[in-house]
């Protein structure tokens, strides 16, 4: 660089001198020679010969220089084309989110449960199907007790008051909400309301279930005939089942009908429908409304203190001069004054619920402080960070609060220990899943309503939809919404196609509604970056409210349900082969849980045919589950196995698959086994695999036994067989040319997750000085090998180029100060880096300023080396 400059040089690097890293076409026992030179003639009048000789050692050179070349290749991009990106980054990231997602310790769970309707732990036995509740009892009077229950516990959901104000104002109300969330019970607190003290008061039939199957025409029809009059002022509820085929919502008129005779009879009436898209019509209409959720922790506080006190013989009682309620809604129904507030909820009561409220009735002072210490204590119970985890759920449905309160209150007074909390607790998510896809399609062999004989199956699409949306989000959790929606389609004519395999099912295009998605699935939206073409950009990201949910809904799949296995199997091969690393990575994640649950399954149907198919991202889909797989310690020798018995006696296209699962570092017993296994690989056939081979020994340096790789490096560099010193050449220069996040699982956060977008070679400069002698020798060797010089020389400028970013700001300058001293210790090393430099200066597309160069060649030679050189050079 100007005055500090070596020396002038020559177009070509001068021969470097012998080094401890020998390259690998040195002479064992000596120093290596020069590359360039050429054989003294033998004899006068043989400098033809010598000519000859020596152009055709240049022509192999050449043609060894171009092999190697190729075998540099990105060896993911054989169906892009060479120069298409692979997005390499991006599949590192959706495997690890699909990993975030299914790595609760979940997956292998079996909740022992004699029947899902019911749960039984230690001395508490208590329903949990809450979708089915509601119709235990059809036709027919809502007990007193059960009213008076409802008027004591239920939580108030917000907006509340709305709700009866509609309900008062119009007769008729259409309550929409997902099955679970206490619809229902909200439904009967206000009809328990509105109906107390109106013509059926003192009637103990004030309040009845009307029948599903009957619908709104004849809910009409028996207001109007009411029994000989002695039905006036009733509240009915019914809940139609517009989920079954063949099915027809109520249109606008018959809901008219229905209000005109509920004003005649002095009566109420609400209607319960799912959220979807059959019931979005009523909905929109001018008696629809959706039904919210109940907080959370009002529905827990409640029911924990209830229990507490139901154990010191106290009734229930939770300040604020009303009653708290069970369910879905809440507060005290005996006035109206704490109505007049929107959602009906008093703050001050629901603060006294979650910490302890007044002190019970009818106790001593020894009492009431017991139970306040136990309040006390179930408050730091329900936050222990264990049991949330255990929980796993972003909030609870009312049965789910009743059983969550249940367990806290059995194990606070000693008849539910530590293990059988923590199980009770993960079995929620257990529930729901399996509510979620029991009996789905019964309604299908089941004939349509009225006097038809034949079953109607024209609604698959419709009627699987929920539960292939559900499947989805559980395999493609924290993809966009549209990636999910579109593979719940997939997933839909699958099913659909399974069930009735000689009718072509139905595909409707207009039907979607992503909130229905949302409340039906338990899920949630959120902004969050997606890869595109190798960039990210904002898009609107799905995700269950819990994080036990992927991995219930995928155990309940698998294990409950063998004839939905065949669909699932065919769907996922169709996963792995969509060009989107947000869908085939997080869909090779699930498939490797899936494989866990039942193995013989997973490999026979998924693993292997895909490992052996002709495009690379069918394997590297079979090298992702395989590797999930290997991530539990029941099943890490199996997968080992395969691995080694694929890596020595497999196909090519199964050594691939191999190459891919050995470069995860979970598929053998050691590092060194990894390493044996790999060159295994890379070195047969001519190096036919080396590319693949030599990208997962790089993948291997993100882990903690990178010293380990790199002194195996050192080995096959000084090998006698040249594939072996290939391997190792290859796996050095795609070192200098890998980013980081193109292969560390690690998050953000960790000292190489923090340098994503640096390479991996400074990377590892800068975060680990203990092996950046060992990288320069490594480097040193390609840089100085005749073969492998030119692209290592490509490389080290790509390198260079990376110290700033092009506004100017610091990149990699920390990797380079950290590697280049290393690699430049000698005088002809520093020489060749200055000609380097002036050729990058020289380049008329990418020019280098001459500061920047400046400011490379003080990285590489420190102050005082270059005082004592310019000492040297002027005696």
């Amino acid at each position: 660089m100007a005055d500090e400059a070596v020396a002038e040089h020559p177009a070509e690097p001068a021969a470097p001198k012998a080094k401890d890293a020998r390259s690998p076409e040195a002479p064992r026992g000596g120093a290596r020679g020069d590359d360039n030179a050429k054989d003294a003639p033998d004899a006068p009048g043989s400098s033809d010969a010598a000519d000859a000789e020596a152009a055709e050692r240049e022509k192999e050179r050449e043609r060894a220089a171009d092999r190697f070349k190729d075998r540099t290749r990105d060896p993911l991009a054989e169906e892009q084309g060479e120069e298409e990106p692979t997005d390499a980054a991006a599949a590192t990231r959706a495997r690890r989110s699909g990993q975030k997602l299914l790595a609760s310790g979940r997956d292998l769970i079996g909740f022992d449960r004699s029947d899902v309707g019911r749960l039984h732990i230690g001395d508490i036995n208590i329903g949990l199907d809450a979708r089915r509740s509601g119709l235990s009892m059809r036709d027919g009077p809502v007990p007193e007790e059960e009213l008076l229950r409802i008027r004591r516990t239920h939580i108030e959901p917000e907006g509340y008051v709305r709700l009866r104000r509609a309900l008062e104002a119009r007769r008729l109300l259409v309550l929409g909400g997902a099955p679970g969330t206490g619809r229902a019970s909200t439904a009967l607190a206000l009809l328990e309301e509105v109906t107390r003290d109106g013509e059926s008061g003192q009637n103990a039939e004030r309040v009845r279930r009307a029948d599903p199957e009957r619908g709104v025409r004849e809910l009409a029809a028996q207001v109007v005939a009411g029994e000989s009059g002695r039905l006036r002022g009733t509240g009915y509820l019914l809940e139609p089942a517009l989920d079954r085929p063949g099915t027809l919502p109520p249109d606008g008129m018959d809901l008219d009908q229905l209000a005109s005779a509920l004003a005649e009879r002095g009566s109420y009436a609400v209607v319960v429908v799912s959220v979807g898209s059959a019931a979005n019509p009523l909905l929109a209409g001018r008696y629809g409304a959706i039904c919210p959720p109940a907080p959370t922790r009002e529905l827990v506080a409640v029911r924990l203190r209830k229990r507490l006190e139901e154990e010191h013989g106290d009734p229930v009682r939770v300040g604020g001069g009303g009653s708290a309620r069970d369910g879905d809604g809440g507060g005290g129904l005996d006035g109206h004054a704490d109505r007049d507030r929107d959602g009906g909820r008093d703050e001050g009561r629901a603060r006294g619920a979650d910490q302890g409220g007044d002190r019970p009735r009818g106790g001593g002072p020894d009492e009431a402080g017991s139970l306040s210490r136990l309040l006390e204590r179930a408050a730091e119970l329900r936050e222990d960070p264990e049991v949330t985890e255990a929980v796993g759920l972003d909030d609870l449905r009312p049965a789910e609060a009743e059983l969550f309160a249940s367990l806290l209150a059995g194990h606070l007074l000693g008849s539910v220990g530590r293990e059988e909390l923590l199980s009770g607790c993960r079995g929620l998510a257990a529930v729901q899943a399996y509510e979620w896809f029991a009996g789905v399609d019964r309604a299908l062999a089941a004939p349509p309503p009225g006097d038809g004989r034949a079953p109607v199956r024209s609604g698959t699409a419709a009627l699987f939809h929920p539960v292939a949306f559900r499947i989805a989000l559980a395999v493609l959790g924290g993809a966009s919404h549209s990636a999910v929606s579109a593979a719940a389609h997939l997933l839909t004519w699958e099913l659909s196609v399974q069930s009735d395999p000689d009718s072509t099912p139905a595909r409707p295009l207009f039907c979607d509604d992503p909130e229905s998605d949302l409340a039906l699935s338990r899920a949630r939206p959120a902004d969050g970056p997606v890869d595109v073409a190798g960039a990210e950009v904002t898009g609107r990201l799905i995700f269950y409210r819990g994080a036990a949910l992927p991995a219930a809904v995928l155990a309940e799949l698998w294990d409950r349900h063998f004839p939905v296995r065949a669909p699932v199997v065919r769907w996922l091969r169709l996963l792995a082969d969509d060009p989107r690393p947000q869908v085939s990575m997080r869909a090779a994640v699930a498939a490797g849980e899936l494989s866990v649950r039942d193995f013989e399954h997973g490999y026979a149907e998924l693993v292997r045919p895909l490992a052996e198919a002709p495009t690379p991202r069918r394997r590297v889909f079979a090298a992702t589950a395989l590797d999930q797989a290997a991530g539990h310690a029941s099943h890490r020798r199996a997968v080992r196995k395969v691995v080694e018995d694929w890596s020595r006696h497999g196909t090519p296209a199964l050594r691939w698959t191999a190459a891919m699962a050995l470069g995860y570092g979970r598929s053998a017993d050691s590092m060194d086994d990894t390493l044996d296994a790999l060159a295994r690989i890379g070195v047969r056939d001519d190096g036919e695999q080396l590319a693949v081979a030599s990208l997962n020994v790089v993948r291997l340096l993100t882990l903690p036994e990178c010293a380990t790789v790199l002194r195996r490096l050192a080995d096959w560099t000084g090998h006698r067989g040249e594939e072996y010193q290939d391997l190792a050449l290859v796996s050095i220069v795609r070192l200098a040319l890998t980013d980081v996040d193109e292969v560390l699982d690690d998050e953000p956060g960790t000292p190489l997750g923090d340098r994503g977008d640096w390479p991996l070679l400074l990377a590892l400069a800068a975060t680990r000085p203990e092996l950046t002698g060992k990288l320069a020798d490594l480097f040193w060797t390609a840089l100085n090998t005749a073969r492998s010089r030119d692209v290592a020389f490509d490389a080290l400028e790509t390198l260079l180029r990376s110290a700033s970013r092009k506004d100017g700001r610091e990149w990699t300058r920390k990797g380079l100060a950290a590697l280049l001293p290393a690699l430049t210790a000698e005088e002809h090393d520093r020489r060749r880096l200055d000609w380097l430099l002036q050729r990058m200066m020289r380049d008329q597309d990418r020019p280098l300023t001459e500061e920047r160069a400046r400011a490379l060649w003080r990285l590489a030679v420190p102050a005082r080396q270059r005082r004592s050189e310019e000492e040297e050079s002027h005696g």
